[in-house]
């Protein structure tokens, strides 16, 4: 179910995230045409979204530069941006820059090293009687990640909720809600007709703009009190 790589270090396990932005930048032939903070910013949210989901709390990032030496500084701007919303600002950023030969669209990999400290599912969970299921965030893509950056899951949300004992967390990637809502239950799949909601279930959410939360029903409060407008509960 989840998108990360776990490394058995003696009594403690190390997770790794991982994710990739390309065509988005300040090439001229980029689709997406961003300052590289914003990039680096949203490419560091899927990989923290990720580590925090699956348990891990940050504990360094690794940056592969494909955009030149001049995009460096603005990337590493926007990690650190995201590092402060986390509150670990002292998190160590570091990487390499492919400066041998220069590509005509912009592009990053990124990745986040984590320490497991809960012990969240890393498969499928079952769905039960007193289940919960709800979105944080839209799901949003290109420009719209912009124009409608206060619909944007807050990573302060993430970690905060990820913090709720029972609640399971899961980014929303570009293949959209319905999607990772059938990857979340080991013993329910969803039809589009089976779930009611004011979200488009199948639209991207590009960088991970929204994420699914299931939670047990005696903490629906506190879930939506947290989590504000950013709330919409899914109905089976």
């Amino acid at each position: 179910m989840r998108d990360v790589q776990l490394l058995k270090m003696g009594k403690e396990t190390l997770v790794v995230a991982s994710d990739n932005s390309g065509a988005i930048g300040l090439k001229k032939l980029d689709a997406v045409q961003v300052p590289y903070d914003i990039v680096g910013y949203y490419t560091f949210r899927v990989a923290a979204m990720e580590c925090y989901s699956a348990g891990a709390i940050p504990e360094a990032v690794i940056l592969q530069n494909f955009c030149g030496e001049d995009a460096w500084e603005g990337l590493v701007k926007g990690i650190t941006r995201g590092l402060f919303e986390l509150d670990v600002p002292d998190i160590p950023i570091n990487g390499s820059t492919e400066s041998n030969f220069s590509l005509v669209q912009s592009a990053v990999g990124l990745s986040v090293l984590g320490k497991r400290v809960s012990q969240v599912p890393l498969s499928a969970t079952p769905f039960l009687k007193d289940t919960k299921v709800a979105v944080i965030g839209l799901p949003l893509v290109g420009n719209e990640v912009i124009e409608l950056e206060t619909e944007v899951a807050p990573l302060r949300l993430v970690k905060e909720l990820s913090q709720l004992d029972d609640a399971v967390l899961l980014p929303v990637g570009s293949k959209g809600i319905l999607y990772e809502l059938n990857r979340l239950f080991s013993n329910r799949n969803f039809l589009k007709s089976d779930v009611t909601s004011v979200i488009n279930l199948e639209k991207t959410s590009g960088p991970s703009t929204c994420f699914l939360i299931a939670f047990p029903a005696e903490v629906g409060l506190m879930v939506k009190e947290l989590s504000g407008h950013y709330y919409h509960e899914l109905i089976f």
